[in-house]
């Protein structure tokens, strides 16, 4: 098959997937197409089966804010007639849907159908998309898709919750290379990092509110007062000074390191302990599940599709939102105790493995076979 992508090519969860399943599609032999304005952080390596097409702005003084929208339905257009493609597959629906739609209605008009498969994740729904501005054209792109699709049930019903469709929704869940993440962990790296035997604490997101890094902090301190330990902090955004800030004035702040964006993180996860997800909301949580695979047990809330990953006391524990005091008590149980935390490192690679690569995309094959056909 030839399969176009449409993706955001930075770090957030919606990006990664894409890839990672682009990826995934090109090793069995279809020819994958991204079209984004650069290229995914996650698109490194040379694979003949791979295509990047970027899409490119023009600047005129007469715009304010450059039309990326109308660029990418042009690019999406050109890129179908030049390539044969037998399908676009967008993530994320702020913009991609719509500049699909409209990339689908100038194909039209050059005899050319193309289905277009949606698959929303998270934001576009919870956050952007409901936003009055936005909401409208959010509605029409997601009903005038081939087929929309949510990686969990939770998105699925919130999206059915925040707007009037009558689209099915199919649901078909994020997924890991659990044999990239699952390494022994680098013994140097982590006498670096814990060179008295401490803990090692992680967390890794994009440092925006909804992720509330502060309880983050508030957790690994009341941790910190039981167990020796050190805490990652990974990734970059809108909060990290504040964060940073909130660090500077506590006493164990040499215990708390800032790694920034890391691409490579089966090489960090391997040599945690414990991962830390206090977020407010997750549609479903993949930096946890990266975790998992990464035999690492997982300490977050119970919000959103939170626990369709996360078993509350198999491979992690859950709390409310903003109860730290409950996050360090867990951790602490597991931490404590070498032969609970040998069961939970266990069982979280167990469940990580329900959502494994080779579990997944065969899900994606057969939904693009099925709309093709």
């Amino acid at each position: 098959m030839n399969i176009a992508i449409v993706c955001y090519p930075t770090f957030g969860g919606s990006g990664v997937l894409a890839t990672e399943l682009g990826k995934a599609l090109a090793d069995k032999g279809h020819n994958i197409h991204f079209i984004t304005y650069q290229q995914p952080v996650r698109l490194v390596g040379f694979n003949a089966n791979i295509f990047y097409h970027e899409v490119r702005v023009p600047t005129y003084p007469l715009f304010d804010y450059p039309p990326y929208e109308t660029a990418l339905a042009s690019t999406m257009v050109d890129v179908v007639l030049n390539n044969n493609i037998d399908l676009l597959h967008v993530h994320y629906a702020i913009p991609h849907a719509s500049a699909a739609y409209m990339a689908k209605q100038i194909l039209a008009k050059q005899n050319k159908r193309i289905p277009v498969i949606t698959t929303l994740h998270g934001t576009d729904i919870t956050l952007v998309g409901r936003d009055k501005t936005y909401s409208p054209v959010v509605t029409f792109s997601m009903e005038e898709s081939d087929v929309l699709t949510a990686v969990s049930n939770n998105l699925k019903e919130e999206t059915y919750r925040n707007f009037k469709i009558e689209k099915p929704i199919e649901v078909i869940y994020n997924f890991v290379d659990v044999a990239r993440f699952n390494k022994k962990p680098v013994n140097a790296f982590k006498n670096l990092i814990a060179p008295h035997g401490e803990k090692i604490i992680v967390h890794a997101s994009n440092f925006r509110k909804v992720k509330r890094v502060d309880d983050v902090l508030k957790t690994f301190l009341k941790i910190h007062k039981s167990i020796p330990s050190k805490l990652l902090l990974i990734g970059d955004g809108p909060e990290r000074p504040y964060i940073e800030s909130l660090t500077r004035d506590c006493e164990d702040c040499a215990e708390v390191k800032f790694l920034g964006k890391q691409e490579q993180m089966e090489d960090i996860l391997p040599i945690a302990d414990l991962f830390l997800l206090p977020s407010e909301y997750e549609s479903f949580g993949l930096a946890a599940l990266e975790a998992m695979a990464a035999e690492v047990p997982v300490i977050s809330t119970n919000a959103g599709g939170l626990p369709e990953i996360n078993i509350d006391g198999y491979c992690g524990y859950m709390s409310d939102i903003g109860d730290t005091d409950d996050m360090a008590k867990n951790a602490i149980q597991i931490l404590a105790d070498p032969a609970i935390h040998a069961e939970f490192k266990a069982n979280a690679l167990t469940q990580a493995l329900k959502f494994d690569i080779s579990n997944i995309v065969p899900e994606y094959e057969a939904l693009y076979k099925r709309v093709i056909a």
